[in-house]
């Protein structure tokens, strides 16, 4: 079984060939306007109006804490919206993150990616504005795409 690779770098600029999968974590509120978000934005607006579209029209889809939402922005790019915090803000309830949703939305993004014959690319999701750790982050990503045979990179920015 590989590892997760890890460099420094941004995520939103894939390194390797192929079709490449873009993973992050988005909150279950509609709101899209801090952190990793904001990098997604600035390269592509198919993400965002995608993520604000299954949000408004949630009544009639599956938009929920363990969706995931796969949207094209190249010929050989995706972007996945995880819904993976409950809120956004740190409160009573502690942090937002929420990581059984993730584990599930991976479990998603681990069957696109076998479909597209994709590798797996992210920021360290879910640890920072969702207020997580990658001590619980990390075993997710290895049990849901390691484990089957994803090439993962998890980048550090710079």
């Amino acid at each position: 079984m590989s590892e997760i690779t890890y460099v420094r770098g941004d995520a939103t600029a894939p390194q390797g060939k192929g079709v490449k999968l873009i993973v992050h974590i988005c909150n279950d509120l509609g709101g899209w306007g801090k952190g990793f978000v904001l990098a997604l934005s600035r390269r592509w607006p198919e993400p965002e109006a995608a993520y604000r579209r299954w949000h408004r029209e949630r009544a009639g889809n599956d938009f929920a804490l363990g969706a995931a939402q796969f949207v094209q922005v190249g010929p050989y790019l995706w972007v996945a919206n995880l819904v993976g915090q409950r809120g956004m803000r740190t409160g009573s309830n502690g942090v937002p993150v929420r990581y059984e949703a993730i584990d599930t939305a991976l479990g998603a993004v681990a069957a696109r990616a076998g479909e597209l014959g994709a590798s797996v690319h992210m920021p360290r999701i879910g640890c920072g504005l969702a207020g997580g750790t990658w001590s619980r982050i990390e075993p997710l990503i290895k049990r849901r795409l390691i484990s089957a045979g994803l090439s993962v990179t998890v980048y550090d920015h710079d």
